[in-house]
């Protein structure tokens, strides 16, 4: 999604879905985001969808970790965060998943719900993940 060549500033939708489907044809990808309004064919061709639901306070935190991170220099961002993105994202973006958007992510994966794993913790992701690895080993062994 971000030309990572220059600060804040997104691929055009031509490059960014080239990119996704190039990804997508890898043997093994990992896609991370809430870009769910775009990225409907990773979810078809996942072999696991986890939808991370960390509670709000959580959620919370990591934002106002991250920004003071970034705005240090401990960590790296696609962009400058200011004050105005700190709220943007606290009180808009943060809002409008609770609201909106997890929703639409729950409806648009359910016909994947056999292979969509809901978690609130990393714990939890990694127990899952073990777990399906395990069972996919498992079934290779027979084959």
């Amino acid at each position: 999604m971000w030309d990572r060549s220059h600060p804040n500033r997104r691929y055009p939708t031509k490059i960014r879905d080239s990119k996704l489907n190039e990804i997508l044809h890898r043997e093994s990808w990992i896609i991370e985001g809430v870009h769910h309004k775009w990225g409907h064919e990773s979810f078809k061709r996942a072999d696991l969808i986890y939808i991370i639901k960390p509670n709000k306070i959580q959620r919370d935190y990591r934002v106002i970790r991250r920004f003071i991170r970034t705005r240090l220099g401990l960590e790296q961002s696609n962009y400058r965060q200011t004050y105005k993105d700190l709220y943007q994202m606290l009180f808009v973006w943060n809002r409008e998943f609770d609201k909106d958007s997890i929703k639409e992510i729950i409806e648009m994966t359910g016909v994947y719900s056999e292979k969509r794993i809901i978690v609130r913790t990393n714990k939890q992701l990694l127990k899952q993940t073990e777990q399906f690895w395990e069972v996919t080993q498992e079934s290779n062994d027979f084959i």
